[in-house]
């Protein structure tokens, strides 16, 4: 007997031991690297089949690396899925367990060749234009984002013609000073759109300086995350204010104001009611538009949890559901019907925006998150297409607590101005995802900022002390300046602010007792300016500034006041990473509008700054605007050269 409760125990214990070998598995591993350049290729989606069916999907690092684990033995299809490139495919993989298989590929550009006869129409596939080519040798170029363009030469010319680029910005009158005795209050909305930064990278990165009212500052500066401290209290934001002397006008000063809302990790989001809402039409066919868009709402969904709903809903020339609302661990079932989305068609945007919240509205969830997103160029041209027809539709929508978010496709006829209106008042934000990486900050890494508001209609109002300035301007937010009533009117709508978003404003300020002159009006004949009172004289106080917000459910505003001291012994050197950077940018983005209030600014100070500024860069944006500087100042002196 004991031998044999012995012989249990010892068979008992080696079986705890012995490898699993039956439900060991296996990985598959690999680097993914441009063909033409051997550069690491990031982001890249990797779908494992077997049978015909998905199994694994993953996607590659920015080294451009990617790793498949807990795979099971057996024989497997691996594909590849990226915006800018042709798809590869490798068969007849086999697995075995506890083995890594390695496959590595090298993805060949996304261009398709073009072969014209000198007789023949050619049509473009990027915007489906006949292209006349006579007796001309039609010639394919290339656009820096991986996109197609199609132009006609002359045997022997040294360029290419571009086709009619009918891109659309509304047009940006940069903010003047306003003389404090004159004018003493600023108010305007807050603003989290980034779309400007991401385009105005594009522009450089294409080998070309943007078009000056293409840049807003306001959204270049809210591109970066600031190290403001996160909110304590029932607020849902905290108040961080600077300053020193201005960076491109060291006579000036400069007043720094962040707000940072309070952040909250994906998995504490409440549950989401989302409704994709995809421009199909015939000008979405280039692959920085539908197939970029497919790539990005791949990444989305992979963050899905089963409390979530996804519905997908298409529009060209005409509007449908293709996907019912969906939970969000049926990756599969949602997957599948983003890969079948094709392009073609005329766009009846109004349409597909109507029978998008109806959608949303029909599957709304009281304590959730309720959104529809907006995948698409703006080139609307079917039905409700004007600017004032959809802002209008956009404005009624939003009364039933579906909040809108805008992502910009595409180039030669992006529709930014319509792009910026809808999402303003669709009580959004606005991005535009210029490559796959833009995708992942906007829609994985700041999705609780993209997704979820956690103040609507936030105004803000700062009232100057005459006996410390002279006189101020707000730098950017021109399309946000509201009148001075509206910061009282909670009928008025204004800007909203997602979780763990930061917003940054910037004042440049002349000093009280400057010998500047400032406006040339001649002086008034009824009334004189109104005298500095003693209390404003006796404190030491440069401004008051107010802030209105709602939240997201409610209607009545919230009131916060704040204010900041004068302090003139301040200087740049003793100020923030955050102080300093932001307003590199702000430099930056007057020199590419070439704005009369650039100062003495230049690319080599703007530089410096940054540089000196950098701080904690984890992530590498402000890397990343550093060499992007570094390429604006190129593009300038070959201009320069060329002039």
């Amino acid at each position: 007997m004991r031998y044999t409760i012995r012989y249990c125990f010892l068979l008992l214990l080696s079986l705890l031991f012995i490898p699993a070998a039956f439900a060991q598995t296996g990985k598959v591993k690999g680097r993914v690297t441009d063909n033409a350049t051997g550069t690491a290729v990031p982001l890249v989606s990797l779908i494992l089949e077997q049978n015909g069916v998905r199994v694994h999907t993953g996607s590659s690092d920015m080294q451009g690396n990617y790793l498949l684990t807990n795979v099971k033995p057996g024989t497997y299809t691996l594909k590849t899925q990226a915006a800018k490139y042709k798809s590869e495919m490798r068969t007849g993989l086999s697995v075995q367990a506890g083995k890594d298989l390695v496959v590595n590929f090298s993805l060949l550009p996304n261009v398709p060749v073009v072969v014209a006869d000198s007789a023949k129409v050619i049509t473009s596939e990027r915007n489906k234009m006949p292209i006349a080519s006579g007796k001309k040798e039609l010639k394919l170029g290339l656009f820096a984002n991986g996109g197609t363009t199609y132009g006609w030469t002359t045997p022997g010319d040294a360029g290419i013609d571009q086709p009619m680029n009918t891109e659309d910005y509304k047009h940006i009158d940069d903010n003047g000073y306003k003389l404090v005795s004159k004018e003493p209050l600023s108010t305007f909305s807050a603003d989290v759109d980034r779309a400007s930064y991401s385009n105005v990278r594009r522009f450089i990165n294409g080998g070309s300086l943007p078009p000056p009212d293409a840049v807003r500052i306001e959204e270049m500066i809210n591109y970066f995350k600031y190290n403001y401290a996160q909110p304590k209290g029932d607020d849902p934001f905290s108040i961080t204010m600077e300053q020193s002397y201005c960076p491109w006008n060291p006579k000036h000063r400069l007043v720094h104001i962040g707000l940072q809302g309070k952040r909250i990790e994906t998995e504490n989001l409440p549950a989401s009611n989302l409704v994709f809402l995809i421009d199909v039409s015939g000008s979405m066919q280039s692959p920085d538009k539908l197939p970029l868009v497919k790539a990005s709402l791949r990444l989305l969904v992979n963050e899905l949890r089963p409390n979530d709903r996804v519905a997908l809903v298409v529009y060209a020339g005409a509007a449908g559901e293709v996907l019912p609302p969906t939970p969000g661990n049926k990756k599969e079932e949602i997957l599948q019907a983003i890969d079948k989305l094709e392009a073609g068609g005329s766009t009846a945007g109004g349409e597909g925006i109507n029978l998008a919240y109806k959608v949303a509205r029909k599957n709304f969830m009281e304590r959730g998150n309720n959104r529809v997103i907006l995948c698409t160029d703006g080139d609307f041209n079917v039905g409700v297409s004007s600017d004032g027809d959809l802002t209008r539709l956009v404005e009624e929508k939003r009364k039933d607590g579906v909040f809108l978010t805008v992502l910009g496709y595409g180039t030669g006829n992006y529709k930014d101005s319509k792009m910026e209106t809808l999402a303003d008042k669709g009580n959004g934000n606005y991005a535009y995802i210029d490559n796959l990486q833009e995708a992942n900050k906007t829609l994985v890494t700041e999705m609780g900022g993209t997704l979820l508001t956690i103040a609507k209609d936030v105004k803000i109002q700062v009232e100057f002390n005459p006996a410390k300035v002279k006189a101020f301007r707000l730098v950017g937010y021109e399309n946000r300046i509201l009148n001075h009533e509206d910061f009282n009117n909670d009928k008025k709508d204004a800007g909203e602010i997602g979780a763990g978003h930061t917003v940054t404003a910037l004042y440049e300020i002349i000093p009280a007792g400057s010998d500047e002159v400032v406006g040339g009006v001649d002086p008034l004949k009824y009334q004189q300016a109104t005298a500095v009172t003693p209390s404003a004289a006796a404190t030491d106080e440069m401004l008051t500034i107010k802030f209105r917000y709602k939240k997201p459910k409610e209607d009545t505003s919230i009131l916060i006041t704040r204010t900041l001291a004068d302090d003139k012994g301040a200087g740049t050197g003793i100020t923030s990473d955050d102080f300093r950077f932001a307003s590199a940018v702000a430099s930056f983005g007057m020199l590419l509008r070439n704005s009369e209030f650039k100062g003495d600014a230049s690319y080599d100070k703007v530089l410096e700054l940054a540089r000196g500024a950098k701080g904690k860069d984890d992530e590498g944006y402000r890397a990343e605007f550093i060499r992007l500087v570094e390429a604006a100042k190129l593009l300038k002196q070959t201009a320069a050269a060329t002039d």
